[in-house]
Parts: structure tokens; C-alpha cells; sequence
């Protein structure tokens, strides 16, 4: 399990003293962050690439308050599988242990110059494929496109998809060395 001990700071409280949901969300993203950067592939490696994460949807549960200075524990868990898009879940834990929130985030893969969403690099997807699983794990469709006449890499796992209504003998994924991979978006 990926683990971060935090504390709830002055900054992420609302006026109602406890944490504010965008404290929440920030302290996800930042967790993201930390683990790609712990697994390999740190801020400077997507500057240098010009790739970024873009997150397209959060989805952010309640469960108790924490207050100014609580500490809290939390933990990031895989939600998906397939690596062009990505879902992650980050779990916050207050001290005595009881769960306070849980922040569900799911994107995909920018390319800063095109504005488009590709496939990650191989290193990458790595480091997204090393993350614990969640218990309510699931196959993610993939995002990336489809083109005639090639074949698709052995790796890729398409069980449980509805997305891959294609003969695979004759079709290959574009992957991060074909100048031509694009986002269906």
C-alpha cells in the first residue's frame, strides 16, 4: 500500500473549521505527483517530455470532519488498468484511524505541445502499473487509437472492454514512438 502521512493545515480549512473539498483534491494531486516522482518519473521527466496529467473528472466522499492540524494518513490505490487514461484513489485516514475522506480522480495523458491526449511513455506506465490495486479495481477502455493493418502488442489486456469490437490480427495500438498517436477526444 502507497501511504503519505499529511496534516490539515491552516490553508485547507473553510469556514466552518474543518478540511475544505479543495484541500482535498489538492492534497490528491500533490500525492500523485509524489508517487510518480517516487516510482521514476519526477516533475522534471514530464517537463522535459512536455506531457502532463489532466484530470477529467473527481469524484469526492465524506466522511468525517478533520479539524486544524489533524494529521491524517492517506493512500493511493490504482482504479484502472489500461494507462492511456487513469484512475486513481487516494483515501484519507484521521489518527484514530477512521475514514475522513476518499477522492476518486480519473484522466488521461497530455501532450503540452499538441493539446491532445496520447499514450504515456513506457517508463510511465510503469510506475502507473506498480501502484497497489483498489478493491473496486476495474478495466478502463482504452483512449488510444486504433490503426489498419498492424498488430496490437502482446501486453495489452482488453478482457472485460467493450471498446474493442475489432478483428486484432489486423489492427496494432498507436503507441508513444508513432509521431501520429492522438486522442479520441
Amino acid at each position: 500500500m502507497c501511504e503519505w502521512r499529511m496534516v490539515a493545515g491552516w490553508g485547507d480549512m473553510d469556514f466552518n473549521s474543518h478540511m475544505r473539498n479543495t484541500a482535498y483534491l489538492d492534497k490528491s494531486a500533490d500525492l500523485r505527483m509524489m508517487y510518480f516522482s517516487e516510482n521514476g518519473f519526477p516533475m522534471q521527466e514530464f517537463m522535459s517530455l512536455r506531457l502532463g496529467p489532466v484530470v477529467m473528472h473527481d469524484e469526492l466522499d465524506y466522511f468525517r470532519e478533520v479539524g486544524l492540524l489533524e494529521e491524517l494518513r492517506v493512500t493511493l490505490a490504482e482504479l484502472a488498468a489500461d494507462g492511456s487514461r487513469f484512475a486513481i484513489q487516494n483515501t484519507f485516514f484521521r489518527r484514530d484511524g477512521k475514514m475522513a475522506a476518499r477522492v476518486k480522480s480519473r484522466g488521461g495523458w497530455m501532450d503540452l505541445t499538441t493539446r491532445k491526449l496520447i499514450a504515456p511513455p513506457d517508463r510511465l506506465l510503469v510506475a502507473l502499473r506498480s501502484a497497489p490495486r483498489s478493491e473496486d479495481f476495474v478495466e478502463t477502455p482504452s483512449s488510444l487509437k486504433i490503426v489498419a493493418n498492424q498488430s496490437v502488442p502482446s501486453d495489452i489486456s482488453t478482457s472485460g472492454t467493450s471498446s474493442w469490437v475489432i478483428r486484432w490480427s489486423s489492427f496494432r495500438m498507436i503507441s508513444e514512438g508513432n509521431p501520429a498517436a492522438t486522442s479520441d477526444r
